[in-house]
């Protein structure tokens, strides 16, 4: 019996993954949870095979669960809306060995969970074409710098944290608007949440 354990924030598809699971003759669902934290409790508890979760929960995302999850042997299958090839890299990084979309058939889902526990990674073929050409062109600096313009952070504050000069920030913010090929901090930030760059 392959056991299970489903992290998902709408309710109705929580409850409606868990009965889907529950009618197959291998599997068994042993938890549902609403958000990352449960899912790693649920899952330090039940020590389930294979854990099935979203990527955008309150609290814990499902990438910081998965992340988590790898110390404790389950294997994590991640099932979202989202075909975002910075979300699909943090997720291989964390070792998940499954990436699926929610418009998949249903009945895919099964066969997943199946081959993955025979040793195989499922991984949604849209995301195969993406991966190779969406690496984030910002540096580690870059990155942190413009994840707190998006924290609303003013030019100062950057440079009091980061403990650079305020021009170095303004370099920094010019650099990252060129190499993103925006032109304002709005659409900077907008671009990196719609690749799933920010972390």
């Amino acid at each position: 019996m392959i056991r299970i354990v489903i992290a998902e924030d709408q309710r109705m598809l929580l409850g409606a993954l868990g009965s889907l699971l529950n009618l197959e003759d291998d599997m068994e669902v042993v938890g549902k949870a609403s958000n990352g934290e449960e899912a790693v409790a649920l899952a330090r508890n039940h020590q389930p095979d294979v854990c099935v979760m979203d990527i955008e929960m309150p609290g814990k995302t499902g990438l910081e669960a998965a992340e988590e999850l790898k110390d404790l042997g389950c294997k994590v299958i991640i099932l979202t809306t989202f075909a975002r090839s910075g979300y699909f890299q943090r997720a291989l990084k964390a070792g998940v060995s499954g990436y699926l979309l929610k418009d998949s058939p249903s009945e895919e889902l099964a066969s997943s969970i199946r081959s993955i526990m025979a040793g195989r990674r499922i991984y949604a073929p849209e995301l195969m074409d993406d991966v190779y050409g969406e690496e984030n062109p910002l540096t580690e600096r870059e990155k942190e710098v413009l994840e707190l313009v998006a924290d609303g952070r003013n030019t100062k504050e950057i440079a009091s944290q980061l403990s650079i000069t305020s021009g170095t920030v303004r370099n920094y913010i010019s650099t990252i608007l060129d190499k993103l090929d925006v032109t304002n901090r709005i659409e900077a930030i907008k671009q990196s949440k719609e690749k799933g760059w920010f972390k």
